[in-house]
């Protein structure tokens, strides 16, 4: 039975002046592993607004052009 995905580095809280760029990043115990991003119930789609990237165990979300409703 394969072992579940857990956080080795957990998120941290960011701040960032509005209009410029928020990242957020965590590191999980397995490579490649799905990721969804949320705010509350919405799931954060790629798009001019939000980049996300994953690398082996590495995963970031850059949010662009922060406005205080990004909170």
């Amino acid at each position: 039975q394969a072992l579940p995905v857990l956080f080795k580095q957990w998120l941290k809280n960011e701040e960032v002046e509005e209009g410029g760029t928020a990242m957020l990043h965590c590191e999980l115990t397995k490579p490649n592993a799905p990721v969804e991003w949320r705010k509350g119930d919405t799931v954060l789609q790629p798009s001019d607004k939000y980049e996300i990237r994953q690398e082996g165990t590495h995963v970031e979300l850059f949010i662009y052009d922060a406005e205080a409703r990004d909170a």
